[in-house]
């Protein structure tokens, strides 16, 4: 008689897991039918939400199912009964809640993250979009295992300790790392520059090149690469060439001897910069230029011409042909361009 009871209970579990399973596949296809129909949406939050919610629901339908069928049908060993500790169902919906966060949260991440990365030029968003996408992962799933060895009453101080010194462990030797990490995210949201500007940082001078979650690279107009940790960019002063406009004044300092016609000179200077305004691209007429005398020095007068560049990266062309036709000017005009002398006096 016992005997065929046991029996009809191994019949009745086996039942019961069969109906578990063919119900999991039900929801199996109720979850791909609404995948479907969620990919016919302009939202994506259906997406994440089924996403994260069809296989582990599944996975827990057939355990679920399993523990019924042990657990009210007699048919599980005394030395198994252990099973049936209420606190193992409590760990399961655990593992199965950090299973359904975790996953809802990486989606979110990845999918919305990205999607903001793509706005931005630089590439370290993105990184920082799949740093976030791990981390992520390991927060819920450590707090996870965390409460869950609490319900068993294991002392979890020792672990959380550990991850303390561990993380501070990680902090210390990573701080150059970090550091530069949030200066790339400086940079990037503060835009001082951008990939293709011309700057200055500190002696280094040259076109960005790249802006990466580490460093900013240049190029010199030696075409050298220079590679700068971003830490040290944001504590430096940038000069950019390339904002507000790539226009850029032209400084020509210009001395000639002392005997010269001052206002002879500036006629000179200004016809030399508004032809080649008119004979080059290299000059804008808009700021006009400017000549000034600005001083009397030891052995020479000092003028100084003020043009502006139509592109920051065209000086030394500029300068090329300004100063070769004041030099070619000044000759015809009879001026003199002095060099530096030294009057030695000797007493007998």
């Amino acid at each position: 008689m016992e005997s065929g009871i046991s029996d009809i209970s191994y019949v009745y579990a086996a039942a019961t897991v069969v109906i578990g399973i063919l119900l999991a596949l039900v929801v199996r296809e109720v979850v791909n039918w609404l995948k479907t129909k969620a990919g016919e949406t302009e939202t994506r939050w259906d997406d994440i939400i089924i996403a994260a919610i069809g296989t582990p629901v599944q996975i827990a339908i057939i355990v679920v199912a399993c523990y019924f069928a042990i657990s009210h049908f007699g048919i599980l060993p005394a030395s198994l009964q252990w099973l049936l500790d209420p606190r193992f169902v409590t760990a399961f919906y655990i593992v199965i809640g950090a299973w359904i966060v975790s996953s809802f949260l990486h989606d979110i991440i990845a999918i919305y993250g990205h999607e903001l990365a793509e706005q931005s030029e630089g590439d370290w968003d993105d990184r920082l979009v799949e740093l976030l996408e791990l981390v992520v992962k390991y927060v819920v799933w450590f707090a996870a295992i965390m409460v869950i060895l609490s319900i068993f009453e294991v002392d979890i101080t020792p672990f959380l300790a550990g991850a303390g010194i561990a993380g501070l462990a990680v902090a210390l030797a990573a701080q150059d790392i970090i550091s530069n990490f949030f200066g790339g995210a400086i940079i990037t949201v503060d835009k001082p520059f951008k990939v293709g500007d011309r700057i200055k940082v500190d002696q280094y001078y040259g076109d960005v090149i790249s802006i990466g979650p580490r460093s900013t690279r240049l190029k010199t107009l030696d075409y050298q690469i220079v590679t700068i940790p971003n830490n040290k960019i944001t504590t430096n002063i940038i000069i950019n060439y390339a904002e507000p406009d790539q226009k850029l004044r032209i400084t020509l300092p210009v001395s000639v001897a002392y005997g010269s016609d001052p206002k002879r000179v500036k006629e000179i200077l200004m016809e030399i910069a508004c032809s080649t305004i008119e004979k080059t691209d290299y000059l804008l007429d808009d700021p006009a230029p400017k000549v000034f005398f600005l001083e009397f020095q030891d052995s020479s007068l000092k003028f100084i011409l003020y043009v502006w560049a139509r592109k920051y990266n065209l000086p030394d062309e500029v300068k090329d042909s300004l100063n070769s036709q004041i030099a070619e000017r000044f000759a015809a005009e009879g001026i003199e361009i002095p060099f530096p002398q030294m009057e030695v006096r000797l007493k007998k």
